[in-house]
């Protein structure tokens, strides 16, 4: 499992993305995560603006786990 640290109070999952270096850029964010293969918290996310805070697990197939600091 990685880590990943915020900042913030949040951050939206599109922006997580891109941040991790998954996605390059928004539309490509979108993309991915209406595809059904990212599990926020073992549940399935499709909101790209979906709001990921501290101690969140997001899991994402094909690049693995990572837990919010």
């Amino acid at each position: 499992m990685k880590e990943i640290s915020i900042e913030t109070e949040y951050i939206k999952l599109d922006q997580l993305l891109k941040l991790i270096g998954i996605a390059q850029t928004g539309g490509q964010a979108k993309m991915i995560i209406s595809e059904g293969n990212i599990m926020v918290n073992k549940e399935v996310a499709y909101e790209r603006g979906k709001k990921i805070r501290k101690n969140d697990i997001v899991e994402i197939e094909g690049y693995g786990v990572y837990k919010i600091k």
